[in-house]
Parts: C-alpha cells; sequence; structure tokens
C-alpha cells in the first residue's frame, strides 16, 4: 500500500500509539470478513461499518489509516460471562470485566444471571443489574435470564424478563455452587422450555446429569484425579441426550453450555442431521489445557465441568472443525484467591470457574494455528457464531450496515501471559506464565478506542 494518496493524507501504522481514536477508514491487508480474510478498506461512520472496498479504492480517501500486515478483525462476541456485580463485586465486577474485555479484543458480552445478588431471575433483579452496569461498562453488555427452583413458580418471571429484553433464559441440570440459584428437575425445565418455546427464547443449560455426579466418587484433596472422577463424561453426555429429547418434543430452542466432554457431540450431530433445535458451545480453556498438564493442588485449573484428556481435547477441536459448535465463549466465573482454596490446593473446597474474558481470543488462536485454521474459523467460533446465537446481526462481522465493533490484532506476535497486566479484579489464571499468539493492538467499540485508558462508551444491550 502507497504511504498516501493525491488529495488525501493516509496515516501508516507503526506502533500502538499510531491507532487513531476514533478512524474514518481502516485499511489492512489482512480484514477478516465473513467471505475470508482478504486485503480491504473498512469505511467507518457514525459508529458503523458503511462500507468494505479493495484497498486501492481508498487512495484518494483522506483520513486512511493503513494497519499494514495487522489483521483487523471482528470484535469478539463473548456471551458466557459471570460479571457478579451486584452482591459479589469483590469477586469481579462490571468496571473490571469490561476492561479485561476489551483488552482481550472483546467488545460484546453476555452476563450470565448468576452469581450476583440477587440473581438475575426476575424483572427487579434485572433492573437492579442494569443499575450497577451503567457508566461503567468499557464494552457493550447484554444479560441472560434464569430458569430456578424444585417448583414452575419461577416461570411467571419468564415472560417479564423476555419482554424487558434478556437474551434467553439458564438452567442448572445439576447444582449451581450458590445457594440463591437452585438447580431443577428435567420436568420443571420440560415446564419452562415449553414456556420459552412460545416466547420464541433461547434456553441454555448447564448440562450435567446430577444422577451420575451423585453417583460419582467424593471429592476431596490436591489431587487433580479426584476431580475429574467426580464429573465424568457420562454426566454430560446422558445431560445432552436428554436435552436433544426435550427440544425434539417441546419444539424449545435448547443450547449447552460449555461442553467439555467429546463423546456428547454424537448426541449434538445426532440432534442436528434430525432437525432438532439443540446447539453447543464449548470454552477456551477445554481447547487448550488438557488433565495431563494439571498439577495436583492447582485449582485454578479447576472448573465444571473439568478439563478432560488429550484425546478429548482433539475430539473437540474435531468437533468444531466439522461445524458442531454454535461458538467458543469464555464462562469467565472469577473469584477470590480464598475462594478458589490457593493456599490449601484442595479440589473439594475450591470454586470451580476460570476467568479468562482477557486471554479467551489468543488462547484459541494459539491452538487453532497450530491446527491449520486462519483468522476467518476464529471469527466464525469467537464473533459470528456467538452474536447469531443470541440474535445480534450488527455484531461480529465486518460487513456494511454492523456496529463498526473490530479488533486490530497481531496474528504472529506473542506475549507470556504475566498476571499483574490481567484487567479482572483477582490476577489467577491457569495461563500464568504461558507463551500466547495474537497480541491484541487496539480495540474499537462503534468505531471508537475502548480501553481502560479511555472513559466507558459501552451500552446495554435488549434482545
Amino acid at each position: 500500500m502507497a504511504a498516501s494518496g493525491a488529495g488525501g493524507a493516509r496515516t501508516a501504522v507503526t506502533g500502538p500509539d499510531d491507532l487513531p481514536e476514533r478512524p474514518v477508514v481502516l485499511c489492512s491487508s489482512r480484514v477478516v470478513t465473513p467471505e475470508g480474510v482478504r486485503p480491504a478498506a473498512v469505511h467507518i461512520s457514525d459508529g458503523r461499518i458503511i462500507a468494505v472496498t479493495p484497498p486501492e479504492a481508498v487512495r484518494t480517501t483522506p483520513d486512511v489509516t493503513d494497519l499494514g500486515d495487522l489483521a483487523l478483525m471482528p470484535g469478539v462476541v463473548d456471551t458466557h460471562v459471570h460479571v457478579n456485580e451486584p452482591g459479589r463485586t469483590e469477586w469481579e465486577g462490571f468496571a473490571t470485566a469490561t476492561r479485561a474485555a476489551a483488552a482481550g479484543g472483546v467488545t460484546t458480552i453476555i452476563d450470565m444471571p448468576l452469581n450476583a445478588i440477587p440473581p438475575t431471575t426476575s424483572l427487579a433483579a434485572l433492573t437492579e443489574k442494569r443499575a450497577a452496569a451503567t457508566g461503567q461498562s468499557w464494552v457493550d453488555v447484554g444479560f441472560w435470564g434464569g430458569i430456578i427452583g424444585a417448583d414452575t413458580r419461577n416461570l411467571a418471571d419468564l415472560a417479564a424478563l423476555h419482554d424487558a429484553g434478556v437474551f434467553g433464559f439458564k438452567a442448572f441440570l445439576a447444582p449451581s455452587g450458590v445457594a440463591e440459584f437452585p438447580h431443577v428437575r428435567m420436568d420443571v425445565l420440560a415446564a419452562a422450555t415449553a414456556h420459552t418455546a412460545r416466547l420464541g427464547a433461547l434456553t441454555v443449560v448447564h448440562a450435567e446429569s446430577p444422577f451420575v455426579l451423585e453417583a460419582a466418587p467424593l471429592v476431596v484433596g490436591r489431587q487433580y484425579a479426584r476431580w475429574l472422577a467426580a464429573r465424568p463424561p457420562a454426566a454430560e453426555t446422558e445431560a445432552v441426550a436428554g436435552l436433544a429429547a426435550l427440544s425434539a418434543m417441546t419444539g424449545a430452542r435448547l443450547h449447552v453450555l460449555h461442553l467439555s466432554a467429546g463423546a456428547a457431540l454424537d448426541d449434538v450431530l445426532t440432534a442436528r442431521d434430525a432437525g432438532i433445535a439443540l446447539t453447543a458451545e464449548t470454552c477456551p480453556h477445554y481447547l487448550t489445557f488438557t488433565a495431563e498438564e494439571v498439577p495436583d493442588g492447582a485449582t485454578v485449573y479447576k472448573c465444571a465441568p473439568p478439563i478432560r484428556g488429550e484425546d478429548n481435547r482433539e475430539a473437540l477441536w474435531q468437533g468444531l472443525a466439522e461445524g458442531l459448535f454454535a461458538g467458543v465463549v469464555t464462562d469467565h466465573s472469577p473469584s477470590t484467591p480464598q475462594l478458589k482454596a490457593i493456599e490449601s490446593g484442595d479440589f473439594g473446597q475450591a470454586w470451580g470457574g476460570i476467568a479468562s474474558v482477557q486471554l479467551g481470543l489468543a488462547a484459541v488462536w494459539t491452538q487453532a494455528r497450530r491446527r491449520g485454521h486462519d483468522l476467518a474459523d476464529v471469527a466464525r467460533w469467537m464473533c459470528t457464531g456467538p452474536a447469531d446465537l443470541v440474535g445480534l446481526a450488527r455484531k461480529g462481522r465486518i460487513s456494511p450496515g454492523a456496529d463498526a465493533d473490530l479488533t486490530v490484532i497481531d496474528p504472529e506476535g506473542s506475549f507470556v501471559v504475566d498476571p499483574a497486566r490481567l484487567a479482572h479484579r483477582h490476577p489467577l489464571t491457569p495461563y500464568a506464565g504461558r507463551t500466547l499468539d495474537g497480541v491484541v493492538r487496539a480495540t474499537y467499540l462503534r468505531g471508537r478506542r475502548a480501553d481502560g485508558d479511555r472513559p466507558p462508551h459501552g451500552r446495554l444491550l435488549s434482545r
């Protein structure tokens, strides 16, 4: 690309400080579009992408920023984030979670209905949650509602939450870990999904069978193998098969959260081929780590379902390659060091959750490029797919009419994860000391730089 064009000025980017606050045109040899990775110029006006043209078309256009070989991709859409505010802001909060998201190339998050207090299971709780997020969100934020309890009393709240714009409803088939968000029996979930089907709403489910978990060995001590044995793959396969049958019976759209067991993909494939409205997601930690590398006592790796063996990880990657996942999202689920039982290393006592909203894009890209995937694949898994799942047609894509939510990334650049540089509230991560590929150089939210050095301008989203 030429350094300048007749009748206009072109800025060539050499470092992060050269990236403009509000670009008019961003030009790159690697723009990740729905048609693939190609040289292009992305034209921005009033926070939207108004055109995507060949780079040659901007030679006489003023205010062009030339990214050179830095890649320009859509902002990541993370539909599985636990912000925990209000009520457990000491675990995380909107200010810290969304700063971390922006630092990692994420431009939209959908907040889970737990572990905040109150959980987002009523219109009043949603109002409280939105008030907490207002004015301190560096990225756009939407909200899930919740389905809870041993009976159907919570179902009366679903229509009000749906009308208020939640993106769907979350339920647990097994205990959630917090008393205010109890899991539901399958008959209660059946009644709820019949209701959500009438609303046209998506129901997302933590899919582990409580009966399989109750029969599994008790978890105690520092051995990771005991935690793994306590959450066997059968818990997921049995639950996913039940959800497929439930979707077939009610016609409800059901989505399996954070699937970790590769064996459960057989039921996802069978459901898809039968036209059943069942989808699934997986997470960066399941695509990165293996059970064989988790040290005893290293509770930063604890999550539910658990990180499984190497063969299982490769089965998940095969499922991604075959299009069996609707997306890859982080399940960012932080807590305090005390709750994570860092000192004792007791997997039976530690909170299960991995905080990774800042690292998800780099973690997935690191593993993806080693397997021959390109940035277009990653954008489909982490941007377009999650946006489509929740109906955000203007997010997760570089195309005319979409929001100018963009990530500038150096795909060949690498960095060593330093917990001290993480923006979420507690610097606890199993990625500490790990070398990841893909350095995020800038994140744009509706055409404006989004990072912790600038005032927040994230919006609260409704379905």
